[in-house]
């Protein structure tokens, strides 16, 4: 076979490795390596390209935001900054007709912003609101639905881990990536508060009520989330205003809430034990998926398959919104299979050449940016949509008494919420750009 063809061929084998349970970065690691020996016929090149692809990706200096986001997330989980949110989110929501999932998309939003994982932010929130959601009569399904969609806002709202990698990836700016994830992000959570509301009208049932919390009590629980807002306006606003690089806001954010979750007594020398030693396996773990990405794709470079993929596209003349699309439903299907992260490590190299070498009317730029706003969207629907989103699994484990089916039927109005979203951003490329300077 030539390079090209084994190059082909590689991707369906990779994704038989992965439905055979094969963990992601080794499967890669695995395709990479032999596909290399196929293709030079020696096992001594293949051994000396993972000596210096080693070397290549983890000298690369951003990629130290990774563990400085993932241990500021669970500084500010001990911290107790999720029972703040919250609780000033349903001051202020709760007593409204599904005020109190409306609270509980609002804290999951505002803890984003400090917690650079969806998953995190749902597990973290589910603990939080759950409880609250049952007791004021909110069905189950209707309850692990709400918190598994608004765990997805972790990975939108900046900062954003995925968000990062995709930089690296595509050799973007952090910091303007971020501040294009703003603006759909706000856009995700309103969509999620108009699809409660709908849905508690649909389904009178499925929502309580919950008495008005006095307006004392609202603005004491407002002031208690100062320090997430202090910790936010400091790593996002210093690194948009030049005051630090993404790197040093990730670790200024990760000092910031280690300082707050030890003024709150949160933080012992067990939990900071814990945290890093969790910290660490969690990063090890990201790491080991990136390199065996970054193996998998130096093979295909070699053979040439996004290149000649790029050049089969442009050839045919299609218009580029179309390629846009059939793009963005491959994600939303592979998605519901695979996580976010192996998502985007697994194709971006692949299809971003196909994207830059469309004509979008855009600057490079700005179509690397909202390509990358939109491919993060796309895999966090797939985080919701059954039959394999790992936030429907985590939210429903906490609630042993609500089926999964109850959930994959609550879920499927916000899946059909995000989808709208895609739609919107698709058509109106200026609500993801207009942030950022031309």
């Amino acid at each position: 076979m030539t390079p090209l063809e084994i190059g082909a061929w590689s991707f369906p084998t990779l994704l038989v490795l992965i439905f055979l349970r094969v963990p992601i970065g080794l499967a890669m690691f695995s395709t990479g390596f032999v596909g290399l020996y196929l293709v030079t016929g020696s096992t001594n090149l293949a051994l000396a390209r993972l000596k210096s692809e080693s070397f290549t990706t983890f000298s690369n200096y951003s990629l130290s935001i990774v563990p400085m986001f993932l241990l500021m997330g669970y500084f500010a989980t001990v911290g107790g900054m999720s029972q703040a949110l919250f609780k000033a989110a349903e001051g202020f929501l709760g007593h409204r007709r599904g005020g109190v999932a409306m609270a509980a998309v609002g804290a999951c939003a505002g803890f984003g912003a400090i917690c650079g994982s969806s998953l995190a932010t749902a597990a973290t929130m589910g603990r939080t609101a759950l409880p609250e959601l049952r007791r004021y009569g909110y069905s189950g399904g209707f309850s692990t639905a709400t918190l598994a969609a608004g765990g997805t806002l972790g990975i939108l709202i900046p900062p954003s881990v995925i968000l990062v990698i995709y930089a690296i990836l595509t050799e973007q700016n952090i910091a303007k990536l971020f501040l294009a994830a703003l603006a759909p992000g706000l856009l995700a959570a309103a969509g999620y508060m108009l699809t409660i509301s709908i849905y508690v009208r649909l389904y009178p049932n499925a929502a309580g009520t919950k008495p008005a919390v006095p307006w004392a009590q609202r603005f004491d629980a407002l002031w208690r989330v100062w320090p997430v807002l202090m910790v936010f306006l400091t790593v996002v606003g210093g690194i948009y205003g030049g005051i630090f690089t993404p790197t040093e806001g990730a670790a200024v954010g990760a000092m910031g809430t280690a300082l707050i979750a030890l003024a709150k007594g949160g933080l012992t020398s067990r939990v900071l034990t814990e945290g890093l030693l969790s910290t660490a396996k969690t990063t090890g773990f990201i790491f080991f998926i990136v390199l065996g990405a970054a193996f998998y794709n130096g093979f295909l470079a070699l053979t040439r398959v996004p290149q000649e993929l790029s050049a089969f596209v442009v050839d045919q003349g299609f218009a580029p919104m179309v390629v846009l699309c059939l793009i963005l439903v491959f994600y939303l299907i592979f998605g519901c299979l695979m996580d976010s992260l192996s998502m985007i490590l697994l194709t971006v190299p692949i299809f971003f050449p196909v994207i830059s070498a469309l004509d979008f009317g855009m600057t490079t730029e700005h179509v690397a940016i909202w390509f990358g706003i939109l491919v993060l969207i796309v895999v966090e629907v797939g985080l919701i949509t059954p039959p394999v989103g790992m936030n429907l699994f985590i939210i429903n484990a906490m609630d042993k008494t609500t089926s999964m089916i109850e959930t994959y039927k609550s879920v499927l109005f916000f899946v059909a919420s995000d989808i709208v979203r895609v739609i919107i951003l698709v058509a109106f490329p200026g609500i993801t750009l207009f942030l950022i300077a031309p």
